[in-house]
């Protein structure tokens, strides 16, 4: 092999250990299960979590009940979001995979957010739903309205948001591609930070006035 053909191979190898190690966002499990524990007698440590001794692992480890419940819309937003994450169901640890929950007000909004660990598969149940997603630069808005049945799906990190555009109230599931998808809610997080993010930089991001930061920021005080 010439030496040509000896960096060109050894680029593809690179580059297809970068594109496995892209592609994997939970790293893949290498055991049936991982219960996680808050309190482990042992250092088992996977993804975050401890291991259950798996021969202490029962049925109700993966088992979680109670997503035929409504979650509460009376906030501003008008919508609520109920997870099923490592957190609630212990027996996704390592399995890459979360649910959620999402009712909706009339006129509801899960507001513009990212989920820096997963993409989305979102379901309409009842109701209808704008959703939308926003590209990386030059920020293109993907948009569609949602009705019982369809299906759309989120990238992951990208922003994106549903509006129910409904007289009543609507619902949908959400299939999420990590145990911990995590959540940022734009607003939240600029105008609601702790600490606070510094005027002068908000000021010019923005373009506005110091006022309508502090407006903001009243809007948004934890």
């Amino acid at each position: 092999m010439t030496s040509f053909g000896l960096l060109s191979a050894v680029f593809l190898l690179v580059l297809q250990a970068a594109l496995v190690a892209i592609s994997a966002f939970d790293p893949s499990p290498l055991q049936d299960f991982c219960v996680a524990v808050d309190e482990p007698d042992s250092a088992v440590f996977v993804n975050g979590k401890f291991c259950k001794d798996p021969k202490l692992v029962k049925a109700e480890d993966f088992f979680f009940r109670g997503l035929n419940i409504p979650g509460n819309t009376m906030n501003k937003q008008g919508s609520n979001v109920t997870l099923v994450n490592v957190d609630k169901l212990p027996g996704l640890n390592t399995l890459g995979i979360s649910l959620a929950r999402i009712d909706y007000a009339p006129y509801g909004l899960n507001p513009p957010h990212t989920h820096p660990r997963a993409t989305e598969i979102l379901v309409v149940i009842e109701g209808t739903l704008l959703v939308g997603f926003v590209t990386s630069n030059p920020n293109k808005l993907f948009t569609k309205v949602l009705h019982k049945g369809d299906v759309f799906v989120f990238p992951i990190g990208l922003i994106h948001f549903q509006f129910n555009v409904g007289h009543g109230p609507a619902l949908a599931f959400a299939g999420l591609s990590s145990q911990n998808p995590g959540v940022i809610t734009i607003a939240n997080a600029v105008f609601g930070s702790d600490p606070p993010i510094s005027l002068d930089v908000l000021m010019k991001a923005f373009q506005v006035d110091k006022k309508v930061i502090d407006a903001l920021q009243m809007q948004f005080k934890a």
